[in-house]
């Protein structure tokens, strides 16, 4: 794709273009709160920085992690809660320092797992999701446990393996974009008022994961090569 400004290409640049207009209209239509499109459009950031290794991705992560964590409070996705508050606040402050750590010539160096070890982490996302679930129900007020739980964990490792630098990572958001989705389709029908907003982020995070593996593997057969 022909380069623009700051290493930015057109796809990058009408893709986060795109889906800060819905945002905006979706908010206005809505009558969704700034708070509630600010959210929104920090995920966007980010996941457009990740897609490109750029470390800026971690600092508009903070203040998505922090606000989507109340907005799943006020919904009650207590597993989406205690994910962001417990688990992606450290990470978002450990992922910049192993990032800036691990750069060559200014680009980030990109990884790739074996067979194996991606047969692993497919079992420990199962198995994970299946005992957490487990326990998610036993919750007052716990909406979709399974549901909640397979994206906690699938959250929980593409964190581990965006850290470690593995493209895989892309593979497990992919998966966990859709179930995501899903999750605040089911909340809207509950009558959620941030479930449309929350449905198109999460539907701009899917497009994203697909060009951040399309990215990411290019990457590393930069590196291999």
């Amino acid at each position: 794709m022909r380069k623009s400004l700051g290493g930015w290409n057109l796809y990058e640049i009408a893709w986060l273009g795109l889906f800060s207009g819905i945002a905006i209209v979706l908010t206005v239509i809505m009558k969704d709160t700034l708070f509630g499109f600010t959210v929104f459009l920090t995920g966007v950031l980010c996941v457009v920085l990740a897609a490109k290794g750029n470390l800026m991705t971690y600092i508009f992560g903070m203040y998505n992690t922090l606000g989507y964590a109340y907005l799943a409070y006020m919904n009650g996705l207590f597993g989406e809660v205690m994910l962001n508050l417990l688990f992606f606040v450290p990470m978002n402050a450990i992922g910049f320092f192993m990032w800036k750590k691990h750069r060559d010539g200014g680009k980030l160096a990109m990884r790739q797992m074996d067979q194996r070890s991606l047969f692993l982490v497919i079992v420990l996302c199962v198995l994970g999701s299946l005992l957490l679930g487990f326990g998610l129900s036993f919750i007052p007020g716990q909406n979709s446990p399974y549901i909640d739980a397979l994206t906690t964990v699938l959250s929980v490792v593409a964190t581990f393996l965006m850290v470690r630098r593995f493209k895989e990572q892309w593979l497990i958001y992919i998966v966990l974009n859709i179930f995501t989705v899903l999750l605040w389709v089911i909340r809207m029908l509950d009558g959620s008022p941030d479930g449309v907003l929350m449905i198109v982020m999460w539907s701009a995070y899917l497009i994203n994961a697909l060009y951040g593996y399309y990215t990411w593997n290019k990457g590393v057969k930069e590196v291999m090569q």
